[in-house]
């Protein structure tokens, strides 16, 4: 049985470099009717974890360490007995939102998870953050992308420890030569495809986005 991709939004700040947001972040729940993991806990442990519905949680996994993504990481982790995972790169922005508690493992640019019977590939795609990941599952023809690529572009680069050279070769490389018809599942906002955000590619680099 392949697993099934479960959604929630939740509502919190964004806070980065003495500036405050309001903002609403996409949870993405991947597993079946027994185990699942979660791809960044944003904002609500309480609210994520009833979500899980009695599932048996394998990881928490962060596709970047910004505080909106990670902010209720520790408390599900707490609650569920499950590790929080974290591209070492990121480790700086993680401790300034937790500096008490770190990651349980660290994630891997090529490294499998396994979930319900389903792979997802860390793909290390930096540039929006030093260690930001997307989680590839061609069995779901689904990316998970966190804040590298949006419907209509890719994520913000114009704070700390960003640089949008880097998330254009990021994007480029890594994402844009996966299958067209794969669903991209941002970190805010509305799904896209990889086909249709391809043919953009030149005019975000022109618009220096």
């Amino acid at each position: 049985m392949t697993a099934r991709i479960d959604h929630m939004v939740t509502s919190g700040t964004f806070a980065l470099d003495g500036g405050e947001w309001d903002v609403d972040n996409n949870v993405w729940i991947v597993g079946d009717d027994t185990e699942a993991i979660v791809i960044d806990a944003a904002h609500d442990a309480t609210a994520i974890e009833a979500a899980l519905a009695g599932r048996t949680l394998r990881a928490i996994v962060c596709t970047h360490a910004h505080n909106d993504h990670i902010d209720a990481a520790p408390a599900l982790a707490e609650a569920t007995g499950a590790p929080i995972l974290l591209h070492p790169a990121d480790r700086e922005l993680w401790q300034q939102t937790h500096p008490d508690r770190a990651p349980d493992a660290e994630l891997a640019d090529g490294q499998e998870l396994e979930i319900a019977g389903t792979t997802l590939t860390v793909l290390h795609t930096p540039g929006h953050a030093p260690g930001a990941v997307c989680l590839y599952a061609p069995e779901l023809a689904t990316v998970f992308t966190g804040d590298t690529l949006f419907q209509g572009g890719p994520g913000a680069t114009g704070r700390s420890f960003s640089s949008f050279p880097t998330i254009i070769d990021s994007i480029r490389d890594r994402l844009l030569t996966l299958p067209g018809d794969t669903t991209v599942r941002t970190g805010h906002g509305d799904p896209t495809t990889i086909g249709a955000e391809a043919p953009q590619l030149d005019d975000w680099i022109k618009r220096g986005h």
